[in-house]
């Protein structure tokens, strides 16, 4: 059946968005903040690590590397956007949607690698 099969992706997030998913048992995504229309997974793992190592250390002293499983006929839903290259690309989930898009997680969300500002970072299995 189309609805099981699964779509893995991931997602960098900072320390205060992870503590919102925590919130949530690990299975589902804050709602987005009003100034934020656009919920916006990327679809390679090294990009998730790179923006968390990069963007989010820097921001906010600590970035996290999320993995989470989809509902393939859910995703489908969503274009796929290149962000500066073909190896850099996110889906755009409205903000709207994201409750749906929650509902149609397979499993929990993972965290899989953290970086520090000390340049440390860790690899995780999940938690």
């Amino acid at each position: 059946m189309l609805s099981r099969l699964r779509s893995a992706t991931s997602r960098p997030v900072r320390p205060a968005e992870l503590k919102l998913i925590r919130a949530r048992g690990l299975r589902a995504f804050p709602p987005r903040l009003p100034d934020q229309p656009i919920f916006y997974p990327v679809l390679s793992e090294a990009y998730a690590v790179r923006i968390a190592r990069e963007w989010n250390v820097a921001a906010s002293g600590a970035g996290y590397v999320t993995r989470f499983r989809v509902a393939t006929s859910c995703a489908r839903r969503y274009s796929s956007r290149a962000a500066g290259g073909d190896d850099l690309r996110e889906l755009w989930i409205p903000a709207q949607e994201l409750a749906e898009f929650n509902a149609n997680l397979v499993g929990p969300i993972e965290v899989v690698a953290e970086f520090s500002g000390q340049g440390g970072w860790s690899r995780r299995s999940g938690e």
